[in-house]
């Protein structure tokens, strides 16, 4: 096989190397981000109750 045509192939396979390194670092990110989306999904539902929040907090005092 020519010089040429070796440079070309090696040229070709480091070109889908990166392309597939490229595609695994999106896959990855996409994941991840699925995650952290479905997490604030379920931070973002939860309701607080609120009705107490005019109430002072009263600690007892336990050695009375």
């Amino acid at each position: 096989m020519c010089d040429k045509c070796k440079k070309v192939l090696k040229i070709i396979g480091i070109i889908a190397a990166i392309a597939a390194a490229a595609a695994g670092v999106y896959f990855l990110v996409k994941k991840l981000q699925e995650k952290k989306e479905k997490k604030a999904d379920d931070l973002e539902s939860f309701v607080s109750c609120s009705c107490l929040d005019d109430e002072p907090i009263v600690l007892e005092d336990k050695a009375e």
